[in-house]
């Protein structure tokens, strides 16, 4: 049994968050095989992250990493060659995939490493400075007047601040 939501309440009462529901009626989405090749995604710090993904079988030529803004693709396309062999029994797995990760903002792609058929993704969050929570000094001017009034007042301290 399928079960639908109906997010259009929240565009009625909280703006902004069309990108969230967007990402959760993805994440519900059932996508034929979205869990090949199967993967592990690690917290190793508290912006940092790892995201590993079997793929036996692939050469590193064979894979594809792209990151756009808040998505990082992986392809695999399997090379040629492959198709005059005669298996008595074929197990691993060598079909094409694709697989699509949503990234939080400012989390991008750091580098990308094959070893072992694990291919390990690195990813950090980079907040801008600007957007980074900071501590706001409390002037204690006693005489009640703001900073800026005593800019206004003097319009030559306005080039020396």
């Amino acid at each position: 049994m399928r079960t639908t939501f109906d997010f259009s309440p929240l565009y009625r009462s909280m703006i902004g968050v069309d990108r969230m529901a967007t990402l959760i009626e993805a994440a519900m989405r059932s996508e034929g095989d979205g869990n090949y090749p199967p993967c592990d995604i690690e917290k190793l710090g508290d912006d940092a992250y790892r995201i590993s993904l079997a793929v036996a079988g692939f050469k590193p030529a064979d894979i594809e990493v792209t990151a756009q803004p808040n998505l990082l693709v992986v392809s695999g396309q399997k090379g040629q060659g492959e198709e005059n062999r005669l298996y008595l029994h074929h197990g691993i797995a060598s079909r094409s995939f694709e697989r699509r990760f949503e990234l939080a903002d400012y989390v991008v792609v750091k580098s990308a490493d094959y070893a072992d058929g694990v291919l390990a993704i690195d990813l950090v969050r980079e907040v801008p400075e600007a957007l980074k929570a900071r501590r706001i000094e409390i002037a204690n001017g006693g005489s009640g007047s703001s900073q800026l009034e005593r800019l206004e007042d003097h319009p030559s301290d306005r080039q020396a601040a």
